[in-house]
């Protein structure tokens, strides 16, 4: 039997080529489009930053700042929704009468700016300040009718870390604030002796002079805390871990401060 000869099959596989080349050159388009968009939003994320970080530093009350970028969807991307929902999670109202996470935080960066000239690094110190509670939206539960954030530190200290990896590259930033996140809780445990405490890691891992000054903004971040008995506390926090001449001057700091969203 003879066999026909097909007909020219050329035109079909240019066709076929021609289409394989738009839905690669489409692809590509779309990739680098979304490509660009991530950068874009990438870069509003990193000045953002730098802003919050201006304001941490600079003004006398950052709380009015921190709500305002609430207030105005400006934590509604990630990785600032680590500070957004703060405002969802709630704390012991015997312990924080002040409410929810976020209003503690606040009150406790207000007074962090009152005292961050005493620090011996106000950049790292006030950002710790602003994260020292952020592990609290993974670790609140309800047990027995009781409001607990139990190892709310040691979550937190990953938590800041993944936090400003995001937004900066300054290593040293990132691990020291860390750090101080991770200890914030040890003038409690070192004071009441409990076993969660780790003064020997914390001496070498932080300046326990930080610590304390954190520590007593802290305390100080809950309404109808008493600046006098606090600062005693911390003295005896310092005492405990070796330092008996401390120049930290924190009573006359403590005046009561009261957060905007307070008001109404």
């Amino acid at each position: 039997m003879i066999k026909q000869k097909s007909g020219n099959q050329e035109p079909i596989k240019k066709d076929i080529l021609k289409n394989k080349n738009n839905d690669k050159s489409h692809k590509a388009f779309h990739e680098n489009a979304h490509k660009q968009e991530n950068n874009k939003q990438h870069l509003k994320q990193k000045q953002l930053y730098v802003e919050l970080t201006k304001h941490l530093c600079a003004d006398f009350q950052p709380s009015t700042y921190l709500n305002q970028l609430l207030s105005g969807g400006k934590l509604d991307e990630y990785p600032y929704t680590m500070l957004k929902i703060l405002e969802t999670i709630p704390q012991s109202p015997v312990h924080h009468p002040e409410g929810c996470v976020w209003n503690h935080v606040c009150l406790v960066v207000d007074h962090a700016a009152r005292v961050r000239q005493q620090s011996r690094d106000p950049l790292t110190f006030m950002w710790a300040a602003l994260l020292h509670d952020i592990g609290k939206s993974k670790t609140t539960r309800e047990r027995r009718g009781k409001i607990t954030a139990y190892d709310h530190d040691t979550v937190g200290m990953h938590m800041a870390v993944e936090f400003l990896s995001q937004l900066t590259d300054d290593q040293t930033l990132i691990k020291h604030v860390g750090a101080l996140v991770k200890y914030h809780m040890h003038p409690l445990y070192v004071l009441k002796g409990l076993p969660f405490g780790d003064m020997q890691g914390m001496k070498a891992e932080t300046d326990v002079r930080e610590i304390a000054l954190l520590g007593f903004c802290d305390r100080m971040g809950r309404t109808g805390s008493n600046a006098g008995e606090e600062s005693k506390k911390i003295k005896m926090f310092m005492e405990k871990c070796g330092i008996k001449n401390s120049s930290l001057h924190l009573s006359s700091h403590g005046q009561r401060l009261q957060h905007p969203s307070f008001l109404g």
